[in-house]
């Protein structure tokens, strides 16, 4: 399986580099459409609708058919979007429509989290930890700051099987995977692009790389720090009152290691490169029919590939392993993510409309009277439907809502973009289906003993102890 893995991944570099190199700006120039949104009702927004409620609703009422179907169905609403679209506007029309939010949204969105997948797959925390309150809080602190530098997929994938081995032990622990998702497959997320894949988007559409940490700190602190100190005392309450505890032997208890350290050098090039190239300023560009590439973004995916490439060829297959690392879960985001991208290119149209489109009503509602936005809804707004559709794109649809352009909202509108961003990234953590780590925390969770809540009951969860920190994080910074 490695090696298919590698040689595709390989292909895929050679092909991007050869593309890159032969594709020049002095290409002759092609026509680009322009897609109105004013003129598209809101029916177009239905194949969009269609495949978010899909992943909602499928995996619960049919989740044999979801699991081996998932990218048929993405692909059926993909297509229930193109090709009326392409018969009503043309071929050319969909085809450029298609290929830009490919090769701009999709690709540099995929790349990232295939990388941080990859990469964090191959560091193994051998030997056991003792679940202890302190030690668990301090896993989990520790989870939320690594969260903005590996992302919450990287993290998630990283941290989670390490903690379970530390609690297997333990009759109550159900909490500790709850709070760790809220913790390291969300909240943590916050404070950089690479932590969370909306941010991720808004730096592509771009906002600076260091903005979401100069500006959501606060917010961060407030709701990590009262979760983790919620959780010490539950978790301190529980641990003594578990009569199945036993205090391990140092000899069937090995002291824990990181094995893998090629990975984790990996990991900070991938930051490196990042930050690299978010300070790179040209105006060459690449023409790739009749999309602009520039070279900044093309050099980031082939640097991440790369990396990506020498993980898999240098990681000793036993790391990996230990971790019982697959593919599923990237290539399940892969699918559904490439159907989302396309689904969404006519609700973005119609946003940019603004009071023109068919969205109109809506964004009334994220404005107040005097035409000054409501930060206050563009939080709730933004993490209601983040945690009940997927934050990704939601982030950009509220995004392009309040403008669209990152310079504008980065200087004159700070608090909204506060508002979008925390909104996509905190209540990501309101559902299973909220952001990409969340399921997957639970089936590796299931997968080791642990008796998750079902969908509902995790809603209960979620709403009893995140809904109150979020209306005092509205109350201090939205309102």
């Amino acid at each position: 399986m490695r090696g298919t893995v590698i040689k595709w991944a390989s292909a895929g570099l050679a092909s991007i580099i050869l593309w890159a190199a032969s594709a020049q700006t002095s290409l002759a120039e092609v026509a680009v459409p322009h897609l109105d949104g004013a003129i598209l009702g809101p029916l177009w927004a239905a194949p969009f609708i269609g495949l978010l409620l899909s992943i909602a609703i499928l995996p619960l009422l049919t989740p044999q058919i979801w699991h081996h179907h998932y990218g048929k169905i993405a692909l059926f609403w993909a297509l229930a979007f193109l090709a009326p679209f392409a018969g009503l506007h043309g071929a050319d029309q969909a085809a450029f429509e298609l290929l830009q939010a490919m090769l701009l949204d999709y690709a540099p969105f995929i790349v990232l989290l295939f990388a941080l997948y990859t990469v964090s797959g191959g560091v193994f925390l051998d030997g056991n930890i003792e679940g202890t309150p302190f030690v668990n809080t301090c896993f989990l602190a520790g989870g939320t700051l690594l969260a903005s530098v590996t992302g919450t997929t990287g993290a998630s994938v990283l941290l989670i099987r390490p903690l379970l081995r530390a609690n297997e032990d333990r009759r109550v622990n159900i909490h500790v995977v709850i709070f760790f998702i809220f913790l390291v497959s969300n909240i943590g997320g916050a404070l950089s692009p690479l932590g969370d894949p909306p941010l991720y988007l808004g730096f592509l559409k771009g906002v600076d790389f260091f903005w979401p940490a100069q500006h959501l700190w606060r917010e961060t602190l407030i709701v990590s720090g009262i979760l983790l100190v919620i959780f010490f005392a539950m978790d301190t309450t529980l641990y003594s009152r578990d009569p199945k505890w036993r205090d391990p032997t140092p000899a069937a208890r090995p002291p824990a290691r990181i094995r893998g350290w090629l990975n984790v050098l990996l990991l900070a090039a991938i930051v490196a490169v990042i930050l690299a190239t978010s300070v790179w300023r040209t105006d060459a560009r690449i023409d790739a029919w009749g999309v602009g590439l520039d070279y900044p973004n093309v050099v980031r995916a082939i640097a991440l590939v790369a990396l990506a490439a020498l993980s898999l060829m240098l990681t000793p297959r036993a790391f990996r392993e230990g971790n019982d690392f697959t593919w599923g879960p990237i290539a399940e985001v892969a699918k559904l993510f490439a159907g989302i991208f396309v689904t969404i290119i006519p609700v973005i149209a119609m946003l940019h409309a603004g009071r023109s489109g068919a969205f109109a009503p809506a964004l009334a509602l994220v404005g107040n009277a005097d035409g000054a936005p409501n930060n206050a809804m563009y939080f709730w707004l933004t993490g209601g439907l983040s945690g009940f559709l997927d934050n990704a794109p939601t982030y950009l649809v509220f995004f392009n809502a309040a403008g669209g352009d990152a310079r504008q909202l980065m200087d004159g509108l700070p608090q909204t973009l506060a508002a979008i961003s925390a909104g996509a990234v905190f209540m990501g953590a309101i559902t299973y289906i909220g952001n990409a780590p969340n399921f997957m925390v639970k089936a590796i969770a299931e997968e080791a003993g642990v008796k998750m809540p079902s969908f509902f009951g995790y809603l209960l969860w979620s709403g009893s102890l995140l809904l109150p920190i979020f209306a005092l994080v509205t109350y201090l910074f939205f309102r």
